[in-house]
C-alpha cells in the first residue's frame, strides 16, 4: 500500500511513529472540522488516539467476525431449497445442464441428413462405381 493513497501529502514522507502522533487530520479526507468534531465527540486528537479508541475497535472486531460468520439456519434452509429447486429444473444426469455453452441442438437445413448418407459415402461410392465401368 503506498503510504500517499491514506495521509495528506505533507506526512508523505514521514514515519509511521511521526503519523500516528500526529493529528487525526493527517489522515487524507479528514479535515479540520472532521478532526475538531471527533476531539468533541469522542476526545481524541492523534491517529494514534483514534485508532486506540473502542469503538473503532469493536467496529473493526465486528465488521470481521460479520465477513467470517456461517449462515443462519433459515438461510442454510432457503439456499437448500434453491439447490433442490435447480436439481429439479436441471439434473445433473441431464448432459446439456453439464456443458452451459449448449443451449438447443439443431441441424443446418443444408446438411446431409447423417443416417442416409454419412460423411457423404453415397457420393464417394458413385465415384468409386464411374471408375469400375
Amino acid at each position: 500500500m503506498n503510504i500517499d493513497t491514506i495521509v495528506d501529502q505533507e506526512y508523505c514522507a514521514k514515519s509511521f511513529r511521526d503519523i500516528v502522533n500526529a493529528p487525526i487530520s493527517a489522515l487524507r479526507g479528514v479535515s479540520a472540522k472532521d478532526a475538531k468534531a471527533l476531539q468533541q465527540a469522542f476526545g481524541v486528537t492523534t491517529v494514534r488516539e483514534l485508532a486506540n479508541l473502542n469503538f473503532v475497535k469493536w467496529a473493526s472486531a465486528l465488521a470481521i467476525l460479520a465477513d467470517e460468520e456461517g449462515m443462519t439456519v433459515e438461510e442454510k434452509a432457503k439456499e437448500e431449497l434453491l439447490d433442490d429447486a435447480v436439481e429439479m429444473t436441471f439434473p445433473a444426469s441431464d448432459p446439456i445442464s453439464v456443458d452451459a455453452g449448449i443451449t438447443r441442438i439443431e441441424v443446418a437445413p443444408e446438411k446431409v441428413n447423417a443416417t442416409s448418407d454419412h460423411q457423404h459415402a453415397g457420393k464417394h461410392e458413385e465415384a468409386a462405381g464411374k471408375k469400375a465401368r
